[in-house]
């Protein structure tokens, strides 16, 4: 575990680094580069370049309007309609410690300040800059607007009323010649989905040619690690999701190194991170082209584009797609498109991971609260084990009972040590003790640990939740640091019922797991420093009552043979 953790730690730290190539100030190189790459918007693009060679390198303008929901706040930037500056309202960046702060000012400490403030998704502040772009490419000779192009609006600002089941954000463009494009924002309470709709009305005589796009656009925020409690760190970049693979992640690096050209039917694209996500999904039953681009300045691109579609004069067409942007709550996410709860990502451990976050909502579902949830998880997961556990166990009390004995052939084949190998193999035959029994339950409960590990990191409904007392974050580690001792506890008195080892060096090495223990979980989760002292409590007390019972039983059954 510690040799994966510090590859992790090595490979962020000093692993390879995207390239960022150098801006090429040469005339001949579009200005426009983050437009999606077809052979139907080249000529459009050069054609363009020509005009103006002065485009913004990012299209963010001030012209900015807002919208409030009762979960979410942003900003459509009016040149292109991007959307920008999205705040997640009931997400703090950080949440105040009430008993800790409490505890601290009775002692006369200062309570630290903290960041309050929403968690900001979408950003267009140019070093954390983070858009969802979307637009239309016309065939070669037609105009279309696409994200740098200016639009107009009726009102600037819009907000969610209660009791109001939808909100419609309109913002228009117009060629002048008959072709209007509107593109409405659609909102709904309680909702981190965004319907978008470009609609195409076609006055101008002729047959109207092009397609849609959305795509996310990233610059590698430098100023968060995603550090995990732990010590491991959380994926940011991107994914994508297709018929053939329903989960595929492609980071900045891929990105780097080759452009994504896939199509598939339906499917989505999506950046994510630690705890939130946003992902673009085009309509299920068309083909969708899925693309990826490294910028020349560092940022990246990762979209789809639809089919060319063709709209008749006088006549009027629609295309949609869904933004989702908010915490990965995989409930919501499942009902949204399919494979998007697997953002969620528990390694390779998703297979044990799933059941056990079902497990947990399903606890929690009785409880409301997820402390109690994780200490009802850790009893099913003990009662599952408990065959192998009592197994485990009574080969203990029978190692505890010959103890004596094989002190007494060490002492008496000190200088052979063969035989002495030989002599304790025919004593463990003869008691039908299992040396290595101790440690199967051990090694078979560790992928659970880890799965669970995930679990508590990455899904986000444990993010500042509280359990008890001054546990007011199960995600983070314990402010007290109680929970890490008692589990340092715990495990000394669980030692302390197992056999010593009879090779003085290894029972001295077993003396300090308690404390190196302890240390490594200071840092843990809170919640799953709570499991591991749950499941050592009621490992104690099953292994004192089988001692206990197996130790007399044998005591009684060697008196009655006598």
């Amino acid at each position: 575990m510690l040799v994966f953790m510090l590859q992790q730690a090595w490979q962020a730290d000093y692993g390879p680094k995207p390239q960022v190539a150098e801006v090429v100030t040469s005339e001949a190189v579009s200005t426009k580069e983050d437009l999606p790459a077809t052979a139907a918007n080249t000529a459009q693009t050069e054609q363009q370049t020509g005009e103006a060679p002065t485009a913004p390198k990012v299209a963010v303008s001030n012209n900015l309007i807002t919208v409030k929901t009762d979960v979410i706040a942003l900003q459509i930037d009016l040149q292109g309609g991007s959307i920008t500056n999205l705040d997640l309202l009931n997400y703090p960046v950080e949440k105040e410690n009430t008993v800790v702060n409490t505890l601290r000012s009775l002692v006369g400490l200062s309570v630290p300040e903290i960041n309050s403030a929403p968690v900001r998704l979408f950003n267009n502040n140019q070093e954390k800059l983070f858009l969802a772009q979307s637009g239309l490419i016309a065939a070669p000779g037609q105009t279309a607007p696409d994200h740098y192009t200016p639009f107009t609006s009726q009102q600037t600002s819009y907000s969610l009323q209660p009791g109001q089941d939808s909100l419609v954000v309109p913002i228009t463009w117009t060629d002048g010649n008959g072709l209007v494009v509107t593109k409405s924002f659609t909102f709904k309470p309680g909702s981190y989905e965004i319907t978008l709709a470009q609609k195409v009305s076609n006055q101008s005589g002729k047959i109207w040619s092009g397609r849609q796009y959305n795509q996310l656009v990233r610059a590698p925020d430098q100023t968060t690690g995603g550090m995990l409690t732990g010590g491991m760190r959380a994926y940011t970049g991107g994914v994508i999701s297709t018929l053939k693979e329903k989960y595929k992640k492609i980071s900045f690096d891929d990105m780097t190194d080759e452009n994504l050209d896939v199509t598939s039917q339906g499917g989505w694209t999506a950046i994510i991170q630690h705890y939130f996500a946003s992902a673009w999904i085009p309509p299920a039953e068309q083909e969708n082209h899925f693309y990826t681009k490294a910028l020349s300045d560092g940022r990246y691109v990762i979209g789809s584009i639809s089919p060319m579609t063709n709209v008749e004069p006088n006549a009027d067409t629609q295309f949609v797609s869904q933004l989702f942007a908010g915490p990965k709550i995989q409930p919501m996410m499942e009902k949204i498109a399919p494979g998007l709860e697997l953002t969620v990502d528990y390694s390779v451990l998703t297979i044990i991971g799933k059941p056990i976050y079902w497990l947990l909502n399903q606890i929690h579902s009785v409880t409301n609260n997820w402390g109690w949830a994780i200490i009802g998880v850790t009893l099913v997961i003990k009662l599952l084990f408990f065959p192998l556990s009592q197994a485990s166990y009574k080969s203990m009390a029978k190692m505890r009972k010959i103890q004596p004995r094989l002190k007494e052939l060490q002492e008496r084949f000190a200088d052979d040590r063969p035989r002495f190998n030989t002599e304790m193999m025919a004593m463990y035959k003869k008691e039908k003790v299992n040396p290595l029994g101790g440690c199967l339950p051990i090694l078979v409960q560790i992928p659970v640990f880890m799965a669970l590990y995930w679990v508590l990191s990455e899904t986000v409904e444990f993010r500042q939740t509280p359990f008890i007392l001054w546990i007011q974050d199960m995600s983070i580690e314990d402010p007290l640091y109680i929970l890490p001792i008692i589990m340092g506890i715990t495990m000394k008195i669980q030692q302390s019922l197992n056999p010593a080892p009879i090779d003085p060096v290894q029972a001295k090495v077993m003396k300090m797991f308690p404390i190196v223990f302890t240390v490594f979980f200071l840092f843990f989760p809170a919640g799953l420093v709570l499991y591991w002292v749950v499941n050592n409590t009621l490992s104690i007390l099953q292994q004192w009552y089988i001692t206990k019972h197996v130790l007399e039983d044998d005591a009684h059954a060697h008196h009655k043979a006598h």
